[in-house]
């Protein structure tokens, strides 16, 4: 496994990281949870990434099981805040109240003292962007989380963060986008302004969910056991298979896949990577040969050519 400095902080991620996000508290049984964790820190992944909204706290707590007899030192946990957690108007959001509130409560979910990365997990335009800014602050300087970031922020409100900051106040040092052979318009505004900010990328959903994996064929069923058959899982995957013409494309990088000696999914890895600006791809498992497939991809490399063809056909 190879790492990444977070932009320009100090602390180092595993190129691939593991999210929890529609598996871990919602379609993973305990005991597979703990045998895709057992074999996430045997390949070398360091960096978990969670949210307090994933199956509504349950994901938080199995990991907090799953990781309460790691030493602390050997991972780099990060979790986020904004959507509701509760029903009343203070429980959602990245108001100062609810900032202090969900990070304690995340804190005893994931039974730690303190989080590598806490993220907001989307602009709030009812909060003033301070007050936000404050109490992460104010965490930091507690002790209770070391960095802070943000995910799917619009870039002009980034510009904005940072001017806030200045240096009164610890900036983020972690955008979380979705990133993409199909989703790639981070690519124009907020990879570069972040790159000169020093912010890295921990980007999700690399994969698209699963698809540029190569599992789904054009008209015929998904295979018994993936996402799309499962209805806990598969309310996104769906939405991005309305457009007939995706699997098609997508079957197309099969043969480059194997000219590189490559899965489908390491491709689809390695081409993320191919960026200077991703610290990390968060990948999601329900097996542990996925995380074994998933980390292999740390480290390919791809030729200026290949990258080009891939694209080509993705276009």
């Amino acid at each position: 496994m190879n790492y990444r400095r977070l932009g320009d902080a100090g602390i180092q991620l595993s190129e691939i990281g593991l999210g929890g996000w529609l598996t871990f508290g919602n379609a993973v049984e305990q005991s597979v949870a703990r045998a895709v964790f057992d074999k996430a820190f045997d390949v070398g992944i360091n960096f978990f990434d969670t949210a307090n909204a994933y199956a509504r706290g349950r994901c938080e707590e199995v990991w907090g099981e799953l990781l309460y007899a790691r030493r602390r030192s050997s991972y780099v946990l990060a979790t986020k805040l904004y959507f509701p957690m509760e029903s009343g108007p203070n429980d959602r959001g990245l108001s100062r109240k609810h900032v202090m509130e969900q990070c304690h409560a995340s804190l005893k979910r994931l039974r730690t003292d303190y989080l590598d990365l806490y993220q907001c997990h989307r602009f709030d335009e009812n909060t003033p962007l301070e007050e936000t800014i404050r109490a992460m602050d104010d965490l930091i300087r507690q002790g209770k989380i070391l960095y802070w970031g943000f995910s799917n922020w619009p870039v002009e409100q980034v510009e904005k963060c940072l001017q806030i900051c200045g240096d009164r106040y610890d900036r983020p040092k972690s955008s979380q986008p979705r990133y993409n052979l199909i989703a790639r318009e981070v690519e124009r505004t907020l990879f570069p302004f972040c790159r000169q900010a020093g912010i890295g990328q921990v980007c999700y959903s690399p994969l698209a969910q699963g698809i540029l994996s190569g599992k789904y064929k054009p008209d015929a069923p998904p295979p018994a056991g993936t996402r799309l058959s499962d209805d806990r899982q598969n309310q996104f995957i769906r939405r991005l298979l309305e457009d007939p013409k995706l699997l098609p494309k997508v079957q197309k990088l099969a043969p480059i896949a194997a000219e590189h000696k490559l899965t489908m999914t390491q491709l689809a890895l390695a081409w993320n990577l191919r960026r200077s600006e991703v610290t990390s791809c968060i990948i999601g498992a329900t097996r542990p040969e996925q995380i074994e497939e998933n980390a292999a991809a740390g480290g390919v490399k791809l030729d200026a050519e290949t990258i080009g063809r891939i694209e080509e056909i993705m276009a």
